[in-house]
């Protein structure tokens, strides 16, 4: 894929100096930690491989990435590489894909305690669907799921929510028997979204209760338990957005979908419009429009783009993939194999011999030659700060 005439890096490049400066005490040592990394990303700074083709002699210099989570250019490779460790756990069953929201008022008091009301987000979006799923009269059986935790809408703002990828079944109590839900249809989102409200809130409850909540500004008095129940309490009788898109056509699509969640950052890219001293152009897509295009362009003054970006930053340590139930990491090898034994299908057999993976991988790149399709392979490596001994030009400039 050719390289984005603009891009993040760009911006924090030559904008982040003076932004850092005008908030110094103001960002967080984790979003100076994510602003360098990305400036660096894929430069000298990082160090490097030159690449040679041994079909046509074509050499370029590839820099080292960042691998940092929120970097635009780094998700790919890593994407791919999840979903090529996921591959094996595909069953052949329906997929359904559940999203679980929170009111924009109670977002506010998410951005502010991140790190306990995303977990919280992730434990009680997980337990509503394992609980109605366990109902006999729904679904009655044990069922996993793979969450994934964005906190962006299209237009930047904060908006924390779950993608959740079930698939269409689980293991009867006795784990004996596969039972599968109703064909294109799983479980109900009303009944959802009512459960999911109720865990919620009582979760904040608890976590105001033992001290874990924080508040600023205008939020601030709701410091005090009589007062932030009382604040609560509307929400309880509010309808709770959860919705459950269709179900994908195998397992092959699940992939693909899968691919475009797990390791999106809050914008990409291929998204930047342009960029100058005073503003930073994007596109978005305008969820409030039914029908017709929604796609429009944003003009976001440059330090308030840099904040946006900024504010989706998620806590050292916090995993945004997270698996549970029959998928959970403790159980998941168990739980597929039981699965599959019921289903009476077997494990994809390996393509290549280990031992042959394991000799080529150091010195093959998985990318082809730009020019003719050839095996590239690493033919000399430098480290941070140091220049390569080849002439080669950098890859975006050889292709």
């Amino acid at each position: 894929m050719p390289r984005p005439r603009l891009e993040i890096a760009d911006i924090f490049r030559k904008h982040g100096p003076a932004y850092r400066r005008a908030n110094a005490g103001h960002i967080s040592l984790g979003q100076l930690k994510v602003m360098s990394a990305i400036e660096a990303c894929r430069t000298e700074a990082l160090g490097g491989h030159v690449a040679g083709c041994a079909k046509c002699g074509h050499h370029h210099i590839a820099y080292n990435s960042c691998k940092n989570r929120h970097c635009p250019k780094c998700q790919g490779p890593a994407a791919r590489d999840w979903m090529e460790a996921r591959a094996e756990d595909l069953l052949p069953v329906e997929y359904f894909h559940i999203v679980f929201t929170m009111p924009a008022e109670i977002a506010r008091i998410a951005y502010w305690n991140q790190k306990v009301v995303y977990g919280l987000l992730f434990r009680a979006s997980a337990q509503t669907v394992r609980t109605i799923a366990a109902d006999p009269k729904r679904l009655g059986a044990k069922v996993g799921m793979t969450s994934v935790l964005h906190t962006w809408g299209s237009a930047l703002t904060h908006h924390p929510h779950i993608h959740m990828i079930v698939p269409g079944g689980g293991l009867s109590p006795e784990g004996t028997s596969w039972l599968a839900c109703r064909p294109g249809f799983f479980l109900h989102v009303r009944v959802l979204a009512r459960l999911f409200r109720r865990l919620f809130l009582d979760g904040l409850i608890d976590l105001h209760r033992t001290g874990q909540l924080a508040f600023f500004g205008n939020l601030d008095h709701l410091a005090q338990a009589d007062t932030f129940a009382q604040w609560l309490a509307p929400f309880r009788k509010t309808e709770w957005v959860v919705y459950a898109k269709s179900p994908f056509g195998g397992p092959k699509q699940v992939l693909a979908y899968l691919s475009r969640y797990t390791h999106r950052v809050a914008i990409s890219n291929q998204r930047l419009v342009s960029v100058n001293e005073d503003f930073v152009a994007f596109r978005w897509k305008d969820y409030r429009i039914k029908r017709g295009d929604r796609q429009k362009i944003m003009r976001l003054a440059t330090p308030e783009f840099i904040r946006r970006f900024l504010i989706h930053v998620l806590p050292d340590g916090f995993h945004r993939i997270r698996h549970y139930g029959l998928l959970a990491s403790s159980v998941r090898k168990t739980s597929i194999t039981k699965i599959r034994s019921l289903l009476g299908v077997q494990r994809a057999e390996q393509t290549a011999e280990p031992e042959l993976l394991h000799e080529i991988a150091p010195l093959t790149l998985r990318e082809p030659c730009p020019c003719c399709g050839g095996l590239m392979r690493i033919i000399e490596v430098f480290r941070r700060g140091q220049k390569p001994m080849s002439r080669a030009p950098p890859r975006e400039q050889a292709a």
